[in-house]
């Protein structure tokens, strides 16, 4: 099956529905692409026919344990270097040291926050594929795809102008840090290029107009007599 590399597949091994329609509705969101799958056997079916790009395995499944396929996927020569993380509830030293063991690269403790199991995804997709986790930016509910030149905002799609899109990609690239206008302008325009420094802020409501529904928060953050940021924690 051919691959996007801009888009992850990640394939969810989890019997809880409520569990998986979350997780696939947040991973989604994110610009990944999800498949799922409910007990053991059918996770290693889908796995080496899908071949995803990595595995999120519960630990606890239905007829056999999390645990058994990992080490089943690692034994075959089709999904052996597929990254898995390990979902599960069991939280003591000893366990996490049998997932590990049995050929899991990371391993999450239920309950987890959403963000949290996304930086460990991202982690370990930037250690398999260096490059993979990073054609595709994002900041709360915003998605940038670079190689494509779209963005997205909570699932709508947003269109920006070209030198609009550079400057959100900066600026998604940076959460939260404080930018003068003469530090953008030598980003985005480029040392060789004079622009008077009032023209960042023509580019920064543009950037705002097409980001900013009239329910949505305003992403971009005005820090008087220092610039602009882009808030993540407001994202």
């Amino acid at each position: 099956m051919a691959r996007s590399a801009l888009q992850p597949l990640i394939l969810i091994v989890e019997d809880e529905t409520d569990l998986v329609t979350l997780l696939t509705y947040n991973f989604e969101k994110e610009g990944f692409r999800t498949l799922a799958a409910y007990d053991g056997d059918e996770a290693v079916l889908i796995a080496t026919e899908q071949r995803p790009d990595l595995i999120l395995l519960d630990w606890m499944l239905p007829h056999r344990s999390g645990l058994d396929v990992c080490r089943q996927l690692r034994r075959a020569p089709k999904t052996r270097d597929i990254p898995i993380i390990m979902l599960t509830a069991r939280g003591e030293e000893s366990d996490r040291v049998r997932g590990l063991d049995s050929g899991s690269d990371d391993y999450v403790v239920k309950p987890f926050s959403t963000s949290e199991l996304m930086a460990r995804i991202r982690a370990v997709l930037r250690r398999a594929a260096p490059g993979m986790a990073d054609e595709v930016l994002s900041c709360g509910d915003v998605v940038m795809d670079l190689a494509g030149h779209r963005v997205r905002r909570d699932g709508r799609d947003i269109h920006l102008g070209p030198t609009e899109f550079r400057l959100l990609r900066h600026f998604m690239q940076h959460p939260g840090r404080v930018f003068s206008r003469e530090q953008l302008l030598d980003v985005v325009w480029g040392h060789d290029v004079y622009v008077e420094p009032r023209t960042v802020d023509v580019h920064i409501r543009r950037l705002r107009k097409a980001l900013n529904d009239t329910s949505d928060a305003d992403l971009i953050r005005t820090v008087r007599s220092a610039g602009y940021a882009l808030d993540a924690q407001t994202a």
